[in-house]
C-alpha cells in the first residue's frame, strides 16, 4: 500500500513500465484514481470492454461524498448549487456528454445514455436532467454538509481564485508539495484485452464558478479525446485553457505523428504556456494520454499532478507527473 509521505511511493516516469505494450491497462488523473482503477480493473481483467470498465471506474470518484471535485459533495457554484459535466467515449468514435446536470449521482452514466439512446451528443442543464429522470436515473440532494459549510465560509469574501491541485489537496493533502493551491476532475483511458480504448470524464467543476459555466471536461477533444488508430487522451485544471487549445484533442493527433504520449502531452501544455504566459504561472493544467502500444505518460503546468496506473502487473502505482514549473 501507498504511504502518506509526499510521493515517497511514485514512480518516476522514466520507469520501463511505462513504456512496454501492455494491455488491458487504465489509467486515470489524481491519487483517487487508484480507487477508481481499482473498480475498472474489476471489468477489464475479465476481458471486457474498455467503455464499461471507464463508466465503471469513473462512478467511484462520483459517489465519494468526500471528494469534493467530483460528483456527490461537490463544491457548489457561487449560487451553491452542485452542477455536474461528463463525457464518454469509445472506440467507435461514439461519445455522450451532460453539462451543468444537477441532482444526478451518476452524470458519466448520464452521458452513456446520451450516446447510446439519443441522436445527440450532449444535452445540459434541465434538459440533461429531463432526460436522466426519464431514463430512470434518481434525483438526489448533491450538496453535502460538509460542502454547504465551505460555500458559505466563501460567501463571507465572494473571492474567486481557481487553486492548484485541489483535486489532491482536498483527497489526500499530505502527498503534496508545500505550495499553493488549483480545481477538479476525474480523466480516465482503458485499453482491453482487445486492443481497444475508451475514455471518461466527469467533474463539479470549479468551485464557487458562475453558474451556468461549463469548462473541457464534457467537451469532446477538450476535456476527452479517443481515436481508436492512434491514442486516448483527458485532461485536467483549469478548463477554460485547455477549451482553446482543444487540448486531448491535440494530444491525440501528437501521438498519431509520433510523438510519445509524454511528449504529446509536453507540447500541449506549452501551447497554453506560449500563449498565455503570465495566466500560466497561476494555473494548473494537466494532460494525461495512452497511445495504442499500452504505453502512457502526462505532463503539467505546475507541480503537484499524479496520475494512477492499474494493469496486470500492479494495480495501485501512482505515478509523479513533470511539469514545466
Amino acid at each position: 500500500m501507498l504511504s502518506g509521505n509526499a510521493f515517497a511511493d511514485l514512480i518516476p516516469l522514466d520507469n520501463p513500465v511505462n513504456s512496454v505494450e501492455n494491455k488491458p491497462i487504465v489509467i486515470s488523473t489524481w491519487d483517487f484514481g487508484i480507487a477508481a482503477n481499482a473498480a475498472a480493473w474489476q471489468i477489464l481483467k475479465n476481458n471486457g470492454r474498455a467503455l464499461d470498465a471507464v463508466e465503471k471506474g469513473v462512478h467511484v470518484p462520483e459517489a465519494d461524498a468526500k471528494n469534493t471535485t467530483v460528483g456527490l459533495g461537490g463544491l457548489p457554484d457561487r449560487d451553491g448549487k452542485v452542477t455536474l459535466d461528463a463525457c464518454i467515449m469509445d472506440e467507435f468514435g461514439n461519445c455522450g456528454s451532460v453539462a451543468a446536470l444537477q441532482h444526478i449521482l451518476h452524470p458519466i452514466s448520464v452521458a452513456r445514455r446520451v450516446m447510446e439512446k439519443t441522436p445527440h451528443v450532449m444535452l445540459v442543464g434541465d434538459g440533461a436532467l429531463q432526460f436522466a429522470l426519464e431514463q430512470g436515473f434518481k434525483r438526489m440532494n448533491l450538496l453535502t454538509a460538509e460542502s454547504e459549510k465551505a460555500w458559505k465560509e466563501w460567501l463571507k469574501t465572494a473571492e474567486y481564485k481557481p487553486q492548484i491541485n485541489i483535486e489532491n489537496r482536498n483527497f489526500s493533502p499530505r502527498r503534496l508539495p508545500g505550495n499553493e493551491y488549483n480545481h477538479d476532475t476525474i480523466g480516465m483511458l482503458a485499453m482491453d484485452a482487445m486492443g481497444n480504448l475508451s475514455g471518461a470524464c466527469s467533474t463539479s467543476g470549479m468551485a464557487y464558478k458562475m453558474h451556468g459555466r461549463v469548462g473541457d471536461s464534457p467537451i469532446i477533444g477538450a476535456g476527452l479525446y479517443i481515436d481508436n488508430e492512434a491514442g486516448g487522451a483527458t485532461s485536467t485544471g483549469v478548463g477554460e485553457e485547455v477549451i482553446r487549445n482543444v487540448g486531448s484533442f491535440l494530444v491525440v493527433e501528437l501521438m498519431r505523428q509520433g510523438y510519445s504520449p509524454e511528449e504529446a502531452c509536453k507540447e500541449a501544455v506549452m501551447r497554453i504556456i506560449k500563449k498565455k504566459p503570465e495566466t500560466a504561472k497561476e494555473i494548473q493544467v494537466g494532460f494525461l494520454a495512452l497511445n495504442k502500444k499500452g504505453q502512457y505518460g502526462a505532463f503539467a503546468i505546475q507541480k503537484g499532478f499524479s496520475f494512477a496506473v492499474c494493469n496486470k502487473e500492479n494495480q495501485e502505482l501512482l505515478v509523479k507527473g513533470k511539469s514545466y514549473y
